[in-house]
């Protein structure tokens, strides 16, 4: 008896139910990214119009101008707060890569003692909220003279559990079997990490670095409580310096939070491929 067109599995796909899924599913995607991105467009409206307040809230400028930008650079120091936020975000980052790896792989590869019990404890403290230990940090670092300082800005963050879990899931998935034949070769641990591992681990470190970069860059609390001076402000802390000192004037807030979002949006949207690709590969299996 031959078969109908219904008992093949393309069939589906190919038919009106399938397309009309489809097309709500795109639909509600879409309309859920514009909700998105009203605020940022109505962020650079603002901060490229003549007067903002003229008008109220506009998505279009009526007089598209680059005076709040020019303003902002003239009146406060945008230069030293940028390189203070790259000097932060960028030390992290790299700290990040260079400990959570290793972490990561003694963790997944070395047999020792209470390593499981480790792994817990480092998981556990993902549960522990940042704000808990921002007060006995400080005066841990005020005791050793770093506050409002390049080292008393970056130290606290050099690690991060959530780095030392993906990489530890990443590095659990590769064959344990290079690694023997490494050492078979004459390889010591390092050099099976460095030689063998690591190569095969890039997707979970741009992964990493992505995440480490951008929540780095945003931070606010810490920078706040580290840096008692104006030249040591990142950018999210300046732009609340901004908003107290121009609270009238959201053309200057807005294009100060336009300095702010703007890079971190263009790494992210340029690297995001590997950002899926490496939560794929490293958080899914256990």
């Amino acid at each position: 008896m031959p078969k109908s067109n219904y008992d093949y599995p393309g069939y589906e796909r190919s038919g009106a139910r399938y397309w009309s899924k489809t097309t709500l599913m795109y639909a509600g995607i879409t309309f859920g990214a514009l909700l998105w991105s009203l605020p940022f467009w109505w962020m650079l409206s603002t901060a490229l119009s003549a007067d903002p307040t003229a008008g109220g809230v506009s998505l279009i400028p009526q007089q598209v101008t680059l005076a709040n930008f020019e303003e902002l650079f003239a009146t406060q120091p945008v230069g030293r707060w940028f390189f203070n936020t790259l000097v932060f975000a960028g030390s992290v980052t790299a700290f990040n890569l260079v400990f959570d790896s290793l972490a990561g792989y003694a963790l997944a590869k070395i047999e020792f003692v209470g390593r499981d019990e480790l792994f817990l404890l480092f998981v556990a403290t993902i549960m522990v909220p940042a704000m808990v230990t921002l007060i006995p940090v400080y005066i841990l670092l005020s005791n050793l003279g770093w506050v409002n300082t390049y080292q008393g800005l970056i130290a606290p963050m050099i690690a991060n559990p959530i780095g030392i879990f993906l990489l530890r899931q990443h590095f659990r998935n590769l064959p344990s079997a290079l690694g023997d034949a490494a050492k078979i070769d004459g390889c010591n641990e390092f050099q099976t990490f460095y030689k063998v591992y690591l190569p095969l681990a890039k997707p979970a470190l741009a992964t990493l670095g992505i995440y480490t970069f951008v929540m780095t860059w945003k931070n606010f609390e810490w920078p706040l409580i580290i840096a008692s001076d104006k030249s040591m402000y990142t950018l999210p802390v300046a732009l609340f310096a901004v908003r107290n000192q121009y609270f009238t004037e959201w053309g200057l807030v807005m294009a100060a939070a336009a300095v702010i979002v703007v890079p971190v949006i263009v790494v992210f949207i340029s690297a995001q491929r590997y950002f899926i690709r490496g939560m794929t590969l490293s958080g899914m299996k256990g």
